[in-house]
């Protein structure tokens, strides 16, 4: 038998020790216990932690895959060390598998155009009740606000009935960490929150403390609702609603300005991010741009097209 076979077989037993303590203790399901086991099987043919992460590396394993079994290992050696089965813990310091940013998924501008038209359309419907068209103004007026100020979802649903005044054109806000910031409205987001706020005064919920109340429960719209509902509207509009999220309409927001020229400090300031590196995952769009700005305008890009 091979040294790590030997060595596979004689930690049998540590890991059903482990694998118990993770059900028992930490109530891991089956299908979790499972990818434990197989990975830790895996994981015990080898001597060494980075000779095994090298193996992964070898065989193409993405890291993300590669961080998971480095999870689980790291899980079980915490285990051995906290036992005093081993005196020390040698995956504490093994870095993780550098995984690649991923990028916000972000709608174009016609497919956030043809869900603000869907939403304003349903609004305007023919033969609705009051409720029902009360219902879909505060939508209208949900999207517009959101796509107009890139503010979060929890920041959107809990704005109160103070913050719109009439005919003001920016309002307010305290966002993370307790700072405020300057939000400015567009034409279309007062327009489409002045037809709700009117709709919402003649069904006599004008008492509410909340811009968007929740319907029949007490406090504000819930994330969750509001989540719900505009999946729905995607469905409506032709989008599939696995594309269209609050938070993918912010990244839009983010998007789009950077797309027509916004410089990324004021983007930084109107997303309400304490720190630029936050906002730095929307430089693909900047770079984007830029490509976009040398191939047309610079003369060497022109040369280039006319050659024969």
């Amino acid at each position: 038998m091979t040294e790590p076979a030997r060595k596979a077989v004689a930690g049998a037993h540590l890991l059903e020790a482990f694998l118990e303590m993770m059900s028992a203790e930490r109530g891991a399901a089956a299908n979790t216990l499972a990818a434990y086991r197989r990975d830790l099987e895996d994981y015990g043919r080898f001597e060494a932690i980075r000779a095994y992460l090298s193996r992964l590396d070898d065989q193409g394993f993405a890291a993300r895959s590669a961080a998971r079994r480095l999870s689980a290992i790291r899980q079980f050696h915490r285990f051995l060390f906290s036992e005093n089965i081993r005196g020390d813990d040698p995956a504490g310091t093994i870095g993780g598998p550098r995984q690649p940013a991923r990028l916000p998924k972000v709608m174009s501008e016609a497919e956030v155009e043809r869900l603000i038209e869907t939403a304003r359309n349903a609004a305007e419907a023919d033969g609705l009740g009051e409720l029902a068209r009360l219902r879909a103004q505060r939508m209208h007026a949900l999207i517009e606000l959101l796509y107009a100020t890139g503010l979060r979802v929890s920041e959107l649903v809990g704005l109160p009935a103070s913050v719109v005044r009439r005919d003001a054109r920016f309002f307010t806000i305290k966002g993370k960490g307790g700072h405020e910031r300057i939000v400015p409205l567009t034409d279309k987001a007062r327009a489409a929150t002045a037809a709700y706020l009117a709709l919402r005064t003649a069904s006599g919920a004008a008492e509410s403390p909340w811009l968007f109340p929740s319907f029949g429960e007490k406090g504000h719209l819930t994330r969750q609702a509001f989540a719900r509902d505009l999946k729905g509207l995607a469905a409506a509009a032709g989008i599939p609603a696995s594309k269209v999220s609050p938070h993918v309409l912010r990244h839009a927001f983010a998007s789009h300005l950077l797309q027509n020229g916004a410089d990324l400090r004021v983007v930084q300031q109107l997303l309400g991010h304490a720190d630029i590196s936050t906002t730095q995952i929307y430089t693909h769009v900047l770079q984007e741009r830029l490509r976009a700005l040398v191939s047309e305008h610079h003369p060497l890009a022109r040369e280039a097209e006319e050659l024969p």
